[in-house]
């Protein structure tokens, strides 16, 4: 079972407390962008084996969207932040960083 920390109201929630939002921090296109940027938009999604930023919702608490990062592979949360912050912090990166040696880096 996951246990995730909602920074907006600091409940520590189970899964079943939340809703996945999937990716984070994606490029949006809308009107005026090509088909292909549009599709990619819409469809395309990393599915990676490690470190990954996802978007949830504190749907059964505050109802308050936020970002995770975390280990796909063992499930490790390495921290949570708002959903408005453009990149993730740099304290969660360097929690990843000292967990995680081989990590390639963010984007």
């Amino acid at each position: 079972m996951l246990l995730i920390e909602c920074p907006c109201c600091g409940v520590k929630a189970e899964e079943t407390e939340l809703s996945p939002g999937y990716e984070a921090h994606l490029k949006r296109f809308g009107p005026g962008s090509t088909d292909e940027e549009f599709e990619a938009y819409m469809f395309a999604r990393k599915n990676p084996k490690g470190v990954h930023f996802e978007r949830w919702r504190h749907a059964y608490g505050c109802g308050k969207w936020f970002l995770a990062a975390r280990c796909t592979a063992t499930l490790e949360v390495f921290g949570t932040y708002p959903a408005q912050v453009g990149e993730p912090p740099a304290d969660i990166i360097e929690k990843i960083k000292a967990r995680r040696p081989d990590w390639k880096g963010y984007k």
